[in-house]
C-alpha cells in the first residue's frame, strides 16, 4: 500500500467513526476532554499499525481495545483513581456530541459505579457486543463479562434510584 493510499484509507476510516470512538470514550471516562485525548492516542497507536489491524480484520475491534486500554492506565494514575460526587453532578455533555440531554442521568450513574463495570457495560450495550466479543476485547474469560454485566446494571439501577429527582 502507498503512501498516499495508506492515509486516504486511514483518513476515511477515522472521518466515519471517529464520533462513535468519542462517544464510547467519553462513556468510559466521563470527561470529553480525556475522551479526546484516549480517541486521539488509540488512532495515533492505529495509524502506526494501520495496515497489519486492516489486514487481520476489523479495525473497530483493534481501536476498542486500545481505548479501554488506555482508559484502564488512566485509571492507574493516582490522582486520577477517584470521580467525585460533585464532580460527576457537574458534569455536561459537551455541544459537539449527538448524545441526547435525556441522557445526562443515565451518563451521570454511570460514572458513579466501578470503572470495570461500566467498561463493560459500555462495550456490551453502546458499542452492541456480544459477552464474546466484549471479552474479547477486555481479554477475560467469558463468564467474568456475564458477571461484570450483571453487577455493573444491578449498581446502574441502584445509582438511578438513588439519583435525586432534577427540579425543572
Amino acid at each position: 500500500m502507498t503512501g498516499h493510499r495508506r492515509e486516504t484509507d486511514f483518513r476515511t476510516w477515522v472521518l466515519q467513526h471517529r464520533t462513535r470512538l468519542r462517544t464510547t470514550a467519553f462513556l468510559l471516562c466521563g470527561d470529553w476532554y480525556l475522551a479526546d485525548d484516549l480517541v486521539q492516542d488509540a488512532l495515533g497507536r492505529l495509524y502506526s499499525r494501520w495496515e497489519r489491524v486492516v489486514a487481520a480484520g476489523d479495525p473497530r475491534a483493534y481501536v476498542r481495545r486500545v481505548l479501554c486500554n488506555l482508559h484502564n492506565d488512566h485509571l492507574r494514575r493516582p490522582a486520577r483513581r477517584e470521580i467525585s460526587e460533585s464532580d460527576v453532578a457537574t458534569l455536561r455533555p459537551h455541544p459537539h456530541t449527538s448524545m441526547d440531554e435525556r441522557d445526562d442521568e443515565l451518563i451521570a450513574a454511570l460514572l458513579t459505579i466501578p470503572a470495570g463495570q461500566r467498561t463493560v457495560l459500555v462495550l456490551r450495550f453502546f458499542e452492541d457486543l456480544s459477552v464474546e466479543r466484549t471479552a474479547a476485547v477486555l481479554k477475560t474469560s467469558t463468564g467474568n463479562v456475564k458477571s461484570q454485566t450483571s453487577r455493573g446494571l444491578e449498581a446502574l439501577r441502584a445509582a438511578l434510584r438513588t439519583r435525586p429527582a432534577e427540579t425543572a
